[in-house]
């Protein structure tokens, strides 16, 4: 009994972890809009400040304190390295992509394509993890798939097709990227989220001379909070949660995501939502609290 206990508080703990961090990315079409440079040098910088923020909480781990006390070696084997860095692409890809999508679409959009992600998620934990997901998880998937549906009935005519086509890539890449960091659930799955950062702020680098941006106070504001809350926190959450987690519940909690980020645009740039998308984001919630109330549910029966 006490271990069932210690289980449901580190499902719960998790699953709070991914919400916390779910809300904090969701500020992302908002504050992309905000930034008037090219969407790479925005992109890296915020990139590089999480990869900073990450490699500092890192060392400042119990575990990693630890290990340097014992005289232990720290961080990853070389054999590792290259696997974290393939599996770390798939993050950049989705961030990179979703940025670009962000500026060719309207916010709406690229965070609502990109939310295709919690169905390839399932399919992909099912058949690399084997983490097969329940009748209620694929109700609440279901669900999901319905409130995009909604939404896109009142928002999709307004985007570009490139755009939306980046967006939707940037769903699949998502969905690789949580995959991976399941996978790696008995390690660091922080160290794949501080590769993709490397990775994205090392391919953005020869737009900074492309696209020189402009530094203003403002601009210089909003990307350090990108970069350390928006996606370095929220980065340290998502690790933390994934690991007590199963994928495909995961990405549905994600899913309150796109949920927010259009109140959050409406709130600062009076970009109101139509019925549709309000109603389709009714029905994702509604999705996400059952996926994460059934398993205490079924517990308690």
């Amino acid at each position: 009994m006490a271990l069932e206990g210690l289980s449901r508080r580190g499902l719960s703990a998790g699953q709070g972890a991914i919400f916390l961090c779910a809300m904090l990315w969701s500020t992302s079409g908002l504050f992309i809009r905000l930034v008037d440079w090219h969407p790479m040098p925005i992109a890296g910088s915020r990139s590089l400040l999480a990869a900073l923020f990450l490699l500092a909480l890192r060392r400042l781990s119990p575990s990693a304190r630890a290990e340097r006390r014992l005289g232990l070696k720290t961080g990853m084997s070389p054999r590792e390295a290259p696997v974290l860095a393939l599996c770390g692409l798939f993050y950049a890809a989705t961030m990179i992509l979703f940025v670009i999508a962000n500026t060719m679409t309207a916010a709406a959009n690229a965070i609502l394509l990109q939310y295709a992600a919690p169905v390839w998620a399932a399919l992909l934990g099912w058949a690399i993890l084997r983490e097969r997901p329940r009748r209620g998880q694929w109700a609440a998937l279901a669900l999901v798939g319905a409130g995009m549906l909604l939404v896109f009935s009142g928002g999709l005519e307004a985007g570009s097709l490139a755009g939306d086509v980046l967006a939707l890539g940037s769903g699949v890449a998502f969905a690789g990227n949580a995959v991976a960091l399941r996978a790696r659930r008995d390690g660091n799955p922080m160290d794949i989220l501080l590769f993709s950062h490397l990775i994205t702020a090392l391919a953005s680098l020869p737009f900074f001379f492309l696209h020189p941006p402009e530094p203003t106070a403002r601009s210089l504001l909003l990307i350090a909070f990108m970069g350390i809350f928006q996606i370095g926190m929220a980065s340290a959450l998502f690790a933390a949660g994934i690991k007590r987690v199963p994928v495909a519940q995961a990405m549905l909690i994600c899913s309150i995501e796109p949920v927010m980020n259009p109140v959050w645009v409406m709130l600062a740039l009076g970009e109101r939502p139509s019925l549709p998308v309000i109603a389709g984001g009714a029905v994702i919630v509604a999705a996400v609290a059952l996926s994460s109330a059934l398993p205490a549910l079924r517990r308690r029966g």
